[in-house]
């Protein structure tokens, strides 16, 4: 029987790098209390907050396999998640303008019978920032559903000066140690037999 690909996330941007590798998913979103979570080291945070949702979305079928993750910027060991509002958002940016900062993707892929979890870490750099470049950045609302305020794949893009890692753990999902990791649970692109 052919395995289903379970997707414990609402993220369009995990979705689209789905879609972009040929992989095909059904969204079963997690029901989670994000705060339980209390580590503050990124590393142990996006691991912890990977298996929270991944284990709070049942398994109904033999077939199906779960797949959650979660992302996190990291600078000077504080952990920046999605701002809350205009004034978090610009002192995110403010405060990793001119500096690198770490992106971290906890991910946790489990059927039945095994469980796979992982982190992976990419290194950014941001270029020094104007005032008004990032006024103008927090103006336009790309920064308030993605971690450390940016968008690697939108305009946040202008900001980053090089990166040291996997790009698409940036944008949400190192999609490529992922579908290597899927096919451990029998679940391949569709065009690979």
């Amino acid at each position: 029987m052919k395995k289903q690909l379970i997707l414990a996330s609402s993220s369009p941007r995990r979705q689209e790098l789905l879609k972009q590798v040929h992989i095909p998913y059904s969204i079963r979103k997690p029901d989670v209390d994000e705060s339980q979570i209390k580590v503050q080291n990124p590393f142990e945070k996006v691991k912890q907050l990977a298996q929270l949702k991944g284990r709070h979305v049942e398994i109904l079928d033999s077939n199906e396999v779960i797949l959650s993750a979660d992302t996190v910027v990291s600078f000077q060991n504080q952990i920046f998640e999605k701002p809350n509002n205009r004034e978090e958002a610009y002192n995110m940016i403010s405060d990793l303008s001119g500096s690198i900062h770490e992106v971290y993707s906890g991910v946790m892929i489990r059927s039945q019978d095994h469980e796979d979890v992982f982190v992976e870490k990419t290194e950014v750099e941001f270029w020094p920032l104007t005032n008004e470049e990032m006024k103008w950045y927090v103006s336009t609302n790309d920064p308030f559903d993605k971690a450390g305020a940016y968008g690697i794949q939108s305009i946040g893009s202008m900001f980053v000066k090089q990166i040291k890692g996997d790009y698409y753990n940036v944008v949400g999902l190192p999609i490529s140690k992922v579908v290597k990791e899927l096919k451990e649970f029998g679940i391949k692109p569709k065009y690979i037999s």
